[in-house]
């Protein structure tokens, strides 16, 4: 486990040795932060409109900031965690430094978790960077802190699954753009795959549904947080991390 560590303290630091890491979070911290000041004036439209009218169900904080807020996030990071995770092991293989990393002490699974430990640290400090917009809304209003916690709890598991889908993607091929469009191709059929779940049968509808990487996301929107969502998203982080070490520790015995 010390050994993964410090695969991933050494990863994480190459993030900040370029401009890459400053540039992602510049950029993610920019969008939320525009999205959260655009959803405070049309919160202030709607209760307005509200105090006019009196119909209609009550403007609530939570409903028309929390939720929108953390669906955005999810989405930007559906775009930018391909970035992050596309040079984890194609870089490696293509400027032929994954050998250097072999004749350390450290075995081949220790090396992906090492990296998917520091793929997640970055996301996660970006993710850290939103509570800003959060603690806002805890001292200004009546925001449902559990709804709160549950959105920060499962995007969390979402950006886990994400970062492991594109380390399997990035330890396949030495070509970064390959291994990002594979990533976001993936990602985003999960995204859509329940769109089938409508025109199917009940069997087949429940497979779909099921196979919803955002459908998994819902339960954690309205601050429940469900064994089985956090199940499906666990087993997406294993069978990445899985599929990545088969497929690095496969290619090394292969370059051997």
């Amino acid at each position: 486990m010390l050994d993964a560590l410090w695969i991933a303290r050494r990863e994480f630091r190459s993030y900040f040795a370029s401009p890459i890491a400053y540039i992602v979070i510049a950029v993610f911290l920019f969008l939320i932060g525009y999205m959260f000041f655009n959803l405070l004036g049309y919160f202030q439209g709607q209760v307005q409109s509200f105090m006019r009218m009196s119909q209609g169900p009550k403007p609530t904080v939570t409903n028309l900031i929390v939720s929108p807020l953390f669906g955005n996030i999810n989405v930007v990071l559906l775009f930018i965690i391909p970035f992050i995770t596309m040079r984890l092991f194609a870089e490696e293989r293509k400027e032929h430094t994954a050998e250097l990393l072999l004749t350390a002490p450290v075995s081949p699974l220790q090396i992906v978790v090492g990296k998917f430990l520091a793929a997640y640290a970055l996301v996660s400090l970006m993710i850290l960077g939103t509570t800003a917009c959060s603690l806002t809304l805890i001292f200004a209003s009546n925001v449902d802190k559990g709804v709160l916690l549950g959105c920060y709890v499962g995007i969390l598991l979402v950006a886990a699954a994400y970062i492991a889908i594109g380390l399997f993607w990035s330890a396949c091929t030495e070509n970064q753009i390959v291994a990002a469009a594979a990533t976001f191709g993936s990602l985003l059929f999960l995204w859509l795959v329940a769109w089938g779940a409508h025109h199917a049968g009940y069997f087949w509808k429940e497979v779909l549904e099921q196979a919803s990487i955002i459908v998994h996301f819902n339960s954690f929107a309205r601050g429940i947080i469900d064994t089985n969502d956090v199940i499906y998203y666990l087993v997406l982080v294993g069978l990445g991390v899985f599929g990545a070490y088969t497929t690095f520790d496969a290619n090394q015995w292969g370059n051997s």
